[in-house]
């Protein structure tokens, strides 16, 4: 009876080992720990637990979306959510792509684009070289060592109312000496001849005196023009790379056909010429003297056309060696574009760093 109790409760509980039953329900928990794992259906129609689904389409799908957001350079799906969110959509996104774009075409236009600072000082420094190298080689004609040879060329007329060279010399470098210092009028006034008279009438100490105030202001304009120069080339060969070459040789063509242009009208109607350059600068009737007074005895016509000869050819000859050194050879142009270029790279990367 006991024995028939405890089978009876056998077969209500748990099947014997070696039941078909067991087996059965082997085969069904196994089936159904697959069907957790892999996501699917239990072999009985059951679906896995919520976790192990969650689990398997959550994680596979985010980590393929992060995945391909950091392949892409994109913001992944977290990211854009975020960015929905606060109100900051894709919208805004593109938005900033494009100030982004703009503000590097801006930075290349201002870097490729030809400033209008640096031309400007080009022509400036151009439009100065003639009046440079004018002044400057008038100032070497008014020396007394230029006197010195003209007085003592072959061929220079001599003084037919009695100066002597030495006389010549003496009295001619006071007149020059004036005209460059900051005497008074009475430098030259208070001078006396061997006989004891005036060597200067009034009328020649004042027509000294406008030359002195012509010349004055000619050398001051010259150097004055010339630092300014300087100051411009300085700046052209730190910020624009083949500028100083560019000015210096429009500067040499414009001394060059301005000079030209002189030369001619000297060589065809010098005395024309001469009267029209006095007229410009003195006031009429004060620089005509008679042939016996003592500016005339010490600066004869021939002097004056020697003088303007000696000026042009130190002009040409400034403006030539000048047109050598800044004419624009393929190799000095290249050279100037590859440093121009350099310094665009440069000012780039500066402006991206900052």
């Amino acid at each position: 009876m006991a024995d028939t109790d405890r089978t009876r409760s056998n077969d209500a509980g748990v099947p014997a080992a070696g039941d078909p039953r067991v087996d059965g329900i082997g085969d069904a928990a196994a089936s159904d720990d697959t069907a957790a794992s892999d996501g699917t259906a239990t072999s009985d129609g059951t679906a896995a637990s919520d976790d192990t689904a969650a689990f398997d389409r959550t994680g596979f799908e985010d980590t393929g979306s992060a995945d391909a957001a950091a392949l892409n350079g994109t913001p992944g799906s977290e990211d854009t959510a975020g960015w929905t969110a606060a109100g900051d959509g894709p919208v805004t996104g593109r938005k900033a792509d494009r100030d982004a774009v703009r503000r590097a075409a801006v930075r290349d236009h201002a870097v490729a684009a030809k400033p209008a600072f640096p031309r400007f000082l080009q022509v400036v420094v151009a439009l100065f070289f003639p009046v440079i190298v004018v002044a400057a080689a008038v100032r070497i004609v008014a020396t007394s060592s230029f006197l010195w040879f003209e007085y003592h060329r072959p061929g220079f007329p001599a003084d037919r109312f009695g100066f002597s060279l030495e006389e010549r010399m003496t009295y001619g470098s006071y007149a020059l000496d004036y005209v460059l210092n900051f005497a008074p009028p009475q430098y030259l006034g208070g001078l006396v001849s061997s006989d004891g008279k005036d060597l200067f009438l009034d009328s020649e100490v004042g027509h000294m005196a406008d030359v002195k105030g012509v010349l004055g202001v000619g050398f001051l304009l010259g150097l004055v023009l010339a630092v300014l120069a300087v100051l411009a080339c300085v700046h052209l060969a730190r910020h624009y790379r083949g500028g100083v070459r560019r000015a210096l040789f429009a500067g040499a063509v414009l001394t060059l056909v301005g000079g030209a242009v002189l030369a001619v009208l000297a060589v065809l109607a010098w005395e024309a010429f001469f009267t029209q350059v006095h007229a410009v600068f003195f006031p009429d009737g004060t620089w005509t003297f008679r042939v016996d007074d003592t500016l005339i005895r010490l600066f004869p016509e021939q002097f004056w056309s020697d003088s303007a000869l000696t000026v042009g050819i130190l002009v040409l000859g400034a403006t030539i060696l000048t047109l050598i050194v800044s004419w624009p050879t393929k190799v000095r142009r290249e050279r100037s574009i590859l440093a121009q270029e350099e310094e665009y790279t440069r000012f780039r990367e500066a402006l991206e760093n900052s």
